[in-house]
């Protein structure tokens, strides 16, 4: 399942966690504070444990969605733009 992970965290301590929790778990960073990618749902599970255990609850945010492959091949993109073939199957296809 593709996810995006936004967040807003004020602790670089901890944002630096959340940050390495998301590209260990195979998330590509496409903005400072913005991740997506593609995995399974234990992996999600897993992560939203490990990024609730790692936040401050009272001053932290971050949001996780999910999104089909179809609904982000019709997303709009103002500005610089990230490869969406890395979070998607057809790159992953290319090594195989």
């Amino acid at each position: 399942m593709l996810i995006w992970v936004i967040y807003d965290i004020s602790s670089n301590k901890i944002r630096n966690h959340v940050v390495k929790q998301c590209k260990n778990i195979g998330l590509y960073r496409v903005q400072k504070s913005v991740f997506l990618g593609d995995i399974e749902e234990n992996d999600l599970d897993e992560l939203k444990l490990k990024i609730e255990d790692m936040v401050n609850l009272d001053k932290d945010s971050v949001y996780i969605f999910p999104m089909s492959k179809a609904e982000l091949k019709k997303a709009g993109l103002i500005g610089q733009a990230f490869d969406k073939e890395l979070v998607t199957d057809e790159i992953i296809s290319k090594f195989f």
